[in-house]
């Protein structure tokens, strides 16, 4: 009996193995596999309640943050009243006051995080749509404190609108022009490098508005073609190419010469404030205070290892030094962008003490307290609560792969509210009384719950249940983390993903993946890991047959600020050799076959692919890069300098390439970028693939037409993608 029972539960193992399908990859590319989330979520003043923007863009809905069940709907594009009516709401951002909301329609992107888009004032006890401005799409617009003014930027000038005067319109400045001068909104470095979309804030009575002034006169151009493509189609060039030209400053080059100016809404009067940013420097941010004779401005030497940031009244134009915050070699983007202001002081991160943790100060600069300590780093500080004096973050305290939620009050005591290890997110309420929170780890789909403030479970939100049963149909291998030593003595966190049919008596090919960008991660027990989410291209790749394994080498994040820093002054070095390490040490493995292992990666990946098929050690048999950069010389200048300094300081540092190392390329390599890539220039490639044909190196390139540095667009990922998979098919 015992025999027959195990025969039966073999065949019906087997027949469920059978009954599995295999995944496609247009599906992957297409999204069909891409988990529920929730859009538009905004913590409401009562501290009880938040809004969302419903899934087909028609609603704003509020909820309660207690039992996650509806409250009302604050708007409804089918119920609104009057003449002025919208199909669908792209984004909204509420008033202060919470008796207005902007409701943002007809979107058009401009780079990776600015956008113009149609804006309408939404009163939501009479339920009426009122255009913010009748003279063109907006950018970047922001309330004033009290929600009676909203400021915008069109055209590269500043507009101020006023509710209390029927929303009478004036333009607060005249000199902007493209490619010349910008007022309010950062200039595309600033935008692509220091993570910022806006350069506008009000003071904190309302008297006062204040902005960056980017003069990019001096800048060089740089210059790229459009042709008249497909989806979409610009049909304007269909008889001759055009060209798009914008300012872009390289490594070592000249970068816009920043100011900061205010303007007095009662006396229509500017004024440029005192700040004593150093010529080549930069201005990454101004915060709006809770005192009205200070604005917060941040500046950055042009090595960007010291941090000042000074009080500046906006109406005497003084400024004064509040804090100086220095650390060797540079200073990471957490420095500004977990940067939080509250009544009477405010809180920063920094890596001062080799670990990124959170500093109180009060607003004159006095240093209260350090928040967080140990080895560890703070990865997003939510905020702080004035009544409790407590401080909310997430963190590595449970490992680099992982990040936990985390809550430390004014004796300094820390308790973890997230309750399950892997990936948590969250966002809190106005009183952080309750919190949502984002859980996934690399087999789990994003879980969705409300919690209390303890970290208990209230409701699951989104459970991604259909995802998972889904996903129980297809034919998935096993997912799971490792580590391993270099022969250099450095142990490197990664994961692999294992062929459903994996057997251990067989020999496979593998691929890596790879990022390898300073402070980047890719090893996280995350279902965001991988490609696509799920790692899902991974198992898809496995479902060919393939081992496909991820590994973060030296310079990636996590691990503190020596294991992350140790690349400084030499991009590309330590990051190849671990790529290189990581296929010897797979190739001990009795399931790899050494003879067949590939690598390839985007962006900074591309470069590490590259890197790492030219190391010396001519481990890889077949490799793909898309958009990498191959010189730093033809980066920008906020990123490459950060890390590299300038070319004239650091000359032996940027010879070290992929198009210096072009001749030792080892391995069948496919290249490809996008045309119309404003971030990674097409030039990189373009000079690479010279190199390599001067060396008499074999490759395969790939153009895609008007596309960007995603490489997206109608049918053109899953185009991508499949060339991918084909070349290491064919390859491999």
């Amino acid at each position: 009996m015992k025999v027959i029972s195990l025969i039966i539960t073999i065949l019906f193992a087997l027949n469920t193995h059978a009954a599995q399908e295999n995944l496609n990859l247009k599906d992957i590319c297409g999204g069909l596999y891409q988990p529920q989330r929730m859009r538009g979520v905004h913590a409401m003043n009562d501290g009880e309640s938040y809004s969302q923007l419903s899934s087909d863009g028609k609603q704003i809905v509020t909820y309660s943050f207690r039992t996650g069940q509806q409250n009302s709907v604050i708007l409804d594009v089918e119920q609104t009243r009057g003449k002025t009516k919208i199909s669908r709401i792209d984004g909204y951002i509420m008033s202060p006051d919470e008796k207005n909301i902007l409701v943002q329609t007809e979107t058009r992107g401009i780079y990776r995080r600015s956008q113009t888009a149609v804006y309408y004032i939404y009163n939501i006890v009479n339920r009426t749509l009122t255009p913010l401005s009748e003279g063109g799409p907006q950018e970047c617009p922001i309330w004033s404190p009290d929600g009676y003014m909203v400021a915008f930027v069109r055209d590269n000038n500043i507009f101020l609108v006023k509710l209390l005067f029927n929303n009478s319109e004036s333009q607060i400045t005249k000199d902007g022009e493209f490619n010349k001068v910008i007022n309010g909104k950062p200039d595309w470095v600033y935008e692509e490098e220091f993570v910022t979309d806006r350069s506008l804030v009000f003071n904190a009575d309302n008297t006062m508005l204040c902005w960056i002034r980017y003069d990019e006169t001096e800048v060089p151009l740089f210059s790229f073609p459009w042709y008249k493509g497909l989806n979409p189609e610009k049909k304007q060039y269909q008889t001759y190419p055009g060209v798009y030209e914008y300012k872009y400053p390289m490594a070592g080059e000249q970068n816009s010469k920043v100011s900061v100016l205010s303007y007095d809404i009662k006396s229509h009067q500017t004024r440029t404030l005192q700040v004593p940013v150093q010529s080549d420097g930069y201005i990454p941010r101004i915060f709006m205070t809770s005192d009205p004779t200070k604005i917060a401005v941040v500046t950055l030497n042009r090595h960007q290892d010291c941090m000042d940031i000074y009080m500046a009244n906006p109406r005497s134009t003084e400024c004064r030094l509040a804090v100086r915050d220095e650390v060797k070699n540079y200073i990471g983007e957490n420095a500004y962008n977990q940067m939080k202001f509250y009544e009477g002081g405010f809180a920063l991160c920094s890596e001062r003490d080799g670990w990124n943790h959170i500093y109180q100060y009060d607003l004159n600069g006095t240093l209260k307290r350090q928040v967080t300590k140990g080895e560890f780093a703070v990865t997003d500080f939510y905020g702080y609560d004035t009544k409790t004096q407590s401080f909310y973050y997430a963190s590595t305290q449970e490992g680099p792969t992982r990040r936990t939620i985390c809550k430390t009050d004014a004796k300094g005591q820390t308790t973890r509210l997230s309750q399950q290890p892997g990936t948590n997110q969250a966002t809190f309420s106005r009183t952080f009384k309750y919190f949502i929170n984002v859980y996934s780890n690399l087999n789990t789909p994003p879980v969705t719950t409300l919690c209390d403030q303890t970290g208990k479970t209230l409701k699951t939100l989104i459970d991604n249940q259909k995802l998972n049963e889904v996903l129980k149909t297809k034919n998935l291998g096993r997912r799971e983390f490792f580590n391993f030593t270099t022969t250099q003595g450095t142990q490197l966190n990664g994961y692999t993903i294992l062929p459903p049919d994996f057997n251990p008596s067989k020999r496979y090919p593998v691929i890596l993946f790879q990022y390898s960008g300073p402070g980047s991660q890719q090893v996280l027990d995350s279902w965001y890991a991988g490609n696509m989410g799920g790692c899902l291209y991974e198992q898809y790749l496995g479902q060919q047959g393939f081992i496909s394994v991820c590994v973060d080498g030296r310079g990636t994040g996590g691990r503190g600020a020596q294991f992350e820093k140790q690349t400084y002054l030499r991009l590309g070095q330590m990051e190849s050799e671990d790529q290189v390490e990581t296929a010897i040490y797979l190739s001990s493995l009795p399931y790899v076959d050494k003879n067949r292992i590939g690598i390839w990666g985007w962006s900074f990946g591309g470069f590490c692919t590259l890197m790492s098929m030219s190391e010396g050690r001519p481990v890889f048999r077949a490799g793909v890069a898309v958009a990498p950069p191959t010189c730093w010389r033809y980066y920008d200048s906020v990123y490459t300098e950060r890390f590299m300094r300038t070319p004239k300081e650091n000359p032996t540092g940027y010879d070290v390439s992929a198009i210096s190392r072009a001749s030792q390329l080892s391995g069948s390599l496919l290249i490809c970028h996008g045309l119309a890539d404003d971030n990674v220039h097409f030039r990189n490639t373009a000079e690479y693939t010279e190199a390599l044909v001067q060396a008499d190196k074999d490759f395969r390139q790939l153009t895609y037409t008007n596309r960007n540095h995603s490489i997206y667009g109608g049918n053109t990922r899953y185009h991508l993608f499949r060339q991918i998979t084909q070349w290491f098919q064919r390859e491999m």
